[in-house]
C-alpha cells in the first residue's frame, strides 16, 4: 500500500523534503540529491526505472516504497534522454554541505529542466534548440521564440483571416523542442475575446504518468503535431499587462519601440511569456539573453512547412534516412557553429531583397577568384570554437574553468579573422571586418586570470594564477609549507618512537593524524592522543599535528573561497561584455557563410547567378546540387543536366511536364526550386548560367502521405496542400505540382488537375511546373497560351526502356508504367495481361478525347469526363463483334441507348 504522504508522522524527514518538493512541482520528476546520487520514490521511481531501464528497489523490506536512483556525477546523461523523450525534471538540491550540518540538510528545488530550456551537449552545432510560444491578442497571432543555448530571441505576428494558419505553419517550419502557451485557450490581451484551445492541460495526460510528454493535440492545424512537449501557462501570463511591462523590466527600456516591438502588441506578448515561463523554471537572470529581434515573415522568401519537407532543406523527407539527402548537407562547408547555424536559418529565409543578394553575391565572388584570400579566411577560423554556446554556459553558470579558457582561446582567433577579412575589397567584405571587435582585452584578462591547463572543478583549487591576488599566494604557500612540516613531524615522530612504519595521513572524517600498527603499539608515546582504533592499527594525534592541520585546512578553505570570489568576478566581466562577443559571432557567421558559399563555388564550378526585378526564371543545364553530390560520392556516374525558361509576363508561365515514373520528374521540379533558394541565399549555382525574378514564396505539392491519427487520408492532405498554394501564391510565385489528383477516381482526380492548371494560367500567372501523369491535360496547350508541354525521355528497345533523364519540349505519347512495374519485378503474367487491358482503353478513349477538347470550354465537363459515356466504351470494347447474331446485336443497341437515356 502506497505511504500516506498526507500523514508526516510517516514520513521521515528526507521524505517530507521529498513530497514538499513533490507538491510544488506536480508535473515533474522529481530527482532529489542525496550524498552521491539523485534519487526517485514512488511513482516517478517506477516511470524512470521504465524509461532508462534501471533497477528498481525499495527503501523497506517490504517494497512498499519503490526507489530507484542515478550517480549524480554522472546524470546528464539520464536527465538527457528523459528530455529527448518530452519529460519535465525538477533538480531538488542539497542547500548545505553535510560535513559542515548537524542533522537534516536543507534540500531546495534549483531548477526545471523542460526540453526547451536544457541545453542538451549532443545538440549538434548547426542546430538551434528552440522554446516557443504562441498567443492570440485582438485577433492577431503572436510567435515568439528563444534558444537559451546562445541567447538569441526573435518574434513575429501575423494578422488576418488565417492568421493562425499561418502562426501554426511558421511553428511547423521552425520545430520548437517545446511550446509555451495559455492554459485557458489563446485568450487576446483583454480576455474577452475569442479562445483558439490548443487542447487538454499537459499536465492532465491519463496513464501517462507525471512530468509525461504531452499529448495536447491542435485540431487548427498539423504544424503543431511535431511538437512533442507543450508547456501551458496561467492566462494572464500571456497578457499584455504582464507580458510587455516584464519585457522592459528585463530588458531595461522605457518603450519597446527600439526592439522593434512598437505596434505589435501580440509579439511582445508571446516574447514576454516566454521569458515569464523561463523565470518560473529557475533558467537564471538570462544575462545572455539581452535583445529580442522581430521579423517579419514576408521579408524574406517564404518557404512553408510543407515546401521545406519536401524540399529536404534541412532534414529528410523520411525519418531515419541520410541528412545527406538535404540541401543543408551538401552546402555546409563551414568551418564554425555559429556558421552553420547561420547557413540553417538562411536557407529556411532565403533572402528578398534585391540589394542584400547582390552585396553577398559580390562578396562570394570576389572570394571565390582567389584561392589564397579565401583559404586565408578560412584558415583564420581554425580553432574558433562555438562562442555563442560558450558565452550561453558563462549566463547561465554552467562554465567550469576549461569551458572559460575555451573562451579564450576562441578570443584569441578573433584577430586573425580580422586580418584576412581585411584584404578583400568587396562592400560586404568591408563592413563585416570594420566592425569586427577583436575582443583582445577579453582575451587577455581571462589568460592573465585562469592557468593554462585548469582543473575541472575548484574542488582542488589551482584555477586562478599566482600573483593576481597577494592573499591567495600567501595562503597557497602556507599550505605548502604545512605539507613539508608534516612530513618533517612523520621523519620525526619515527626517529623519536623507534618506529619505522608509522605514517602521517589524512581523511576527510578524522582529519590528519599518526597511525601505527598494532604490533608497535607498546612503544606509543604516553603523549599521544589516541583518535581511533582500527583492526591492525591505532590511529593518534598530538598538539602539533593538531595545530598544523587547523593551519593547513583553513588554508585550503580559504584558497577556495578567493578562487571562487575571483573566478565570479571575472564572469560578471565577460558578461558585461556580452553585447560585443555577441555581435562578433554574428559577423564570424556571416564571414564563415560566405567564405564557405566561395569555397563551394571555387571546388564545384558553380556559376553566378543574375537575380532581378522581373518575372523570369531561366536556367541552362542546371544539376541538382544533392543529387549530383551523391552520385559522385557513390560512384553512380554523372548527373545528366536539364534547362528551363519560364516567365510569368511573356510566357511560358507554365510548364506541364509527362514521362515515366522514374525518369526524373521530381528531381527536375526539386532541382528548380533548390536553384532559386541558393541564389536568394546569396550562393552561386550548379547550371552554365541562371537568371532568376526574385520569388516572393515557393510552394511544393509532391508525393502521398497522410495523417492517420487526424483523420486525414492522402488525398485530403493532397487537397489541403493544394488549397493552400491556388488560395495564396502571387504571379511572383514558384509553385511545383507532382501527380496531383492521383488520390482519387481518375475521373474525379482528372478533373480537379484540369481546373488547377487553369486556374494557375489564368487567375495566379505564376511560374509552375506541374507534372502528371494525365496525358489528357497535354491538349490544354492549345488552349492555354502560357502553357508549354515538356517531357522526360526515354528509349524503347527491344529488353524494355531507357531511362535519359533529360527534358525535352513536346508531350510524352504515354507513361510506360507497366514498364516500371516490369522492372519492379511483377510477375510476367500480370505484366501481359496489364497490357491487353491498356489496349483496350487506349482505343476507347482516344477519339473521345479529341472530340470532347474540341468543344467549347463549358461543355468539357460533360463530354470528357462523364462516367456513363466509360461505361458504355467499355462494354463495348469487351464484345466479341463477329460472334453476335443480328438479334443480339439489335438488342445491345437497344439496351444502350436505354442506358444513355437513364
Amino acid at each position: 500500500m502506497a505511504i500516506d504522504t498526507t500523514n508526516d508522522a510517516q514520513l521521515t524527514p528526507v521524505m517530507r523534503q521529498y513530497f514538499a518538493a513533490k507538491e510544488a512541482h506536480p508535473d515533474c520528476l522529481m530527482f532529489c540529491r542525496i550524498g552521491d546520487f539523485y534519487e526517485l520514490f514512488y511513482e516517478d521511481a517506477i516511470l524512470v526505472s521504465r524509461e532508462l531501464q534501471l533497477t528498481l528497489t525499495a527503501r523497506d523490506k517490504e517494497k512498499k516504497q519503490p526507489m530507484c536512483g542515478v550517480p549524480y556525477h554522472a546524470a546528464e546523461v539520464y536527465l538527457q534522454r528523459l528530455l529527448r523523450k518530452g519529460y519535465r525534471i525538477a533538480l531538488c538540491e542539497q542547500m548545505e554541505d553535510p560535513k559542515t550540518v548537524k542533522g537534516i540538510v536543507k534540500r531546495e528545488v534549483t531548477r526545471v529542466l523542460t526540453p526547451g530550456t536544457a541545453v542538451d551537449p549532443a545538440l549538434g552545432a548547426g542546430e538551434s534548440c528552440w522554446l516557443a510560444s504562441v498567443v492570440m491578442v485582438k485577433g492577431v497571432a503572436g510567435v515568439a521564440m528563444v534558444d537559451l543555448s546562445t541567447g538569441e530571441f526573435r518574434a513575429t505576428e501575423f494578422v488576418g483571416a488565417g492568421a493562425w494558419a499561418l502562426a501554426v505553419d511558421e511553428l511547423g517550419r521552425v520545430k520548437p523542442a517545446e511550446l509555451v502557451y495559455a492554459s485557458g485557450g489563446l485568450l487576446g490581451a483583454s480576455g474577452s475575446n475569442r479562445s483558439l484551445k490548443l487542447g487538454a492541460d499537459p499536465t492532465q495526460v491519463p496513464e501517462a504518468g507525471p512530468g509525461a510528454p504531452s499529448s495536447v493535440d491542435d485540431s487548427d492545424g498539423a504544424g503543431l503535431d511535431g511538437i512533442k512537449t507543450k508547456s501551458a501557462v496561467e492566462d494572464w501570463v500571456m497578457t499584455a499587462e504582464h507580458a510587455l511591462p516584464l519585457l522592459r523590466s528585463h530588458f531595461r527600456v522605457l518603450s519597446l519601440d527600439g526592439l522593434g516591438l512598437g505596434g505589435h502588441e501580440a509579439a511582445g506578448v508571446a516574447a514576454g511569456g516566454l521569458l515569464h515561463y523561463l523565470r518560473q523554471q529557475k533558467q537564471g537572470a538570462l544575462e545572455h539573453v539581452e535583445a529580442v529581434r522581430f521579423y517579419e515573415r514576408s521579408g524574406c522568401l517564404e518557404l512553408d512547412a510543407v515546401s521545406v519537407r519536401n524540399l529536404e532543406l534541412v532534414e529528410p523527407l523520411f525519418s531515419g534516412e541520410s541528412a545527406q539527402t538535404t540541401l543543408l548537407y551538401t552546402l555546409d562547408a563551414c568551418c564554425t557553429p555559429m556558421g552553420k547555424r547561420l547557413l540553417r536559418a538562411t536557407l529556411l529565409r532565403p533572402a528578398m531583397g534585391l540589394g542584400e543578394i547582390e552585396v553577398r553575391l559580390d562578396a562570394v565572388g570576389e572570394a571565390a577568384a582567389d584561392l589564397r584570400r579565401r583559404e586565408g579566411v578560412r584558415r583564420a577560423m581554425n580553432g574558433l570554437l562555438d562562442l555563442e554556446r560558450l558565452l550561453g554556459r558563462v549566463a547561465m553558470d554552467s562554465a567550469g574553468p576549461r569551458e572559460v579558457l575555451a573562451l579564450a582561446s576562441t578570443l584569441g582567433c578573433v584577430p586573425r579573422v580580422v586580418a584576412a577579412v581585411g584584404m578583400f575589397t568587396a562592400a560586404k567584405w568591408m563592413e563585416l571586418g570594420a566592425g569586427l571587435d577583436p575582443l583582445e582585452d577579453l582575451h587577455e584578462v581571462i589568460t592573465a586570470t585562469i592557468v593554462d591547463e585548469p582543473p575541472v572543478t575548484f574542488a582542488d583549487g589551482g584555477v586562478i594564477r599566482a600573483g593576481i591576488h597577494a592573499e591567495l599566494d600567501e595562503l597557497r604557500e602556507l599550505s605548502r609549507s604545512g605539507r613539508q612540516a608534516l612530513v618533517a613531524i612523520e621523519e620525526r615522530e619515527r626517529a623519536r618512537t623507534g618506529i619505522g612504519s608509522l605514517k602521517v595521513r589524512f581523511n576527510s572524517v578524522f582529519g590528519y593524524y599518526l597511525e601505527v600498527t598494532k604490533a608497535n603499539a607498546k612503544a606509543v608515546p604516553a603523549d599521544y592522543e589516541r583518535k581511533q582504533t582500527l583492526v591492525n592499527a591505532e590511529r593518534f594525534t598530538t598538539p602539533e599535528l593538531k595545530e598544523y592541520e587547523a593551519k593547513i585546512l583553513t588554508a585550503q578553505e580559504r584558497s577556495l573561497e578567493i578562487e571562487r570570489r575571483l573566478f565570479s568576478e571575472l564572469r560578471a566581466q565577460l558578461l558585461a561584455a556580452a553585447g560585443r562577443m555577441r555581435e562578433t559571432a554574428r559577423k564570424v557567421a556571416e564571414i564563415d557563410l560566405m567564405s564557405c558559399f566561395a569555397h563551394l563555388a571555387a571546388l564545384r564550378g558553380w556559376v553566378r547567378p543574375v537575380v532581378e526585378e522581373g518575372c523570369a526564371l531561366e536556367f541552362v543545364q542546371g544539376r541538382h546540387p544533392v543529387v549530383e553530390r551523391r552520385m559522385e560520392e557513390s560512384g553512380a556516374g554523372r548527373f545528366v543536366p536539364n534547362s528551363l525558361y519560364l516567365d510569368a509576363d511573356a510566357g511560358p508561365s507554365l510548364l506541364l511536364m509527362t514521362g515515366p515514373n522514374m525518369g526524373g520528374k521530381s528531381t527536375y521540379l526539386r532541382m528548380a526550386a533548390l536553384l532559386v533558394v541558393m541564389a536568394q541565399c546569396g550562393c552561386f549555382v550548379p547550371a552554365e548560367r541562371m537568371r532568376v525574378g526574385l520569388v516572393d514564396r515557393i510552394y511544393t505539392r509532391i508525393g502521398a502521405s497522410d495523417n492517420v491519427a487526424r483523420g486525414r487520408s492522402t488525398f485530403m492532405v493532397e487537397m489541403t496542400e493544394t488549397a493552400a498554394i491556388l488560395n495564396t501564391a502571387t504571379n511572383k510565385s514558384l509553385v511545383l505540382l507532382d501527380e496531383m489528383g492521383r488520390g482519387t477516381a481518375t475521373y474525379d482526380g482528372l478533373s480537379l488537375a484540369w481546373a488547377t492548371v487553369e486556374h494557375l494560367h489564368n487567375k495566379i500567372g505564376a511560374r509552375a511546373l506541374f507534372a502528371t501523369h494525365y496525358h489528357e491535360l497535354t491538349l490544354l496547350a492549345d488552349r492555354l497560351t502560357k502553357l508549354k508541354n515538356v517531357r522526360v525521355t526515354v528509349k524503347e528497345n527491344a529488353g524494355g526502356i531507357v531511362f535519359l533523364h533529360s527534358v525535352e519540349a513536346g508531350a510524352a505519347s504515354k507513361s510506360y508504367g507497366i514498364e516500371v512495374a516490369r522492372l519492379a519485378g511483377l510477375p510476367n503474367g500480370v505484366i501481359a495481361r496489364a497490357r491487353e487491358v491498356l489496349k483496350v482503353h487506349e482505343r476507347a478513349e482516344s477519339q473521345q478525347v479529341r472530340e470532347a477538347v474540341a468543344e467549347p470550354a463549358g461543355k468539357v465537363q460533360m463530354t470528357l469526363f462523364t462516367p456513363l459515356s466509360q461505361r458504355i466504351v467499355d462494354r463495348l470494347g469487351a464484345v466479341e463483334v463477329d460472334s453476335l447474331t443480328p438479334l443480339e446485336a439489335l438488342n445491345l443497341l437497344a439496351e444502350l441507348k436505354r442506358e444513355m437515356k437513364g
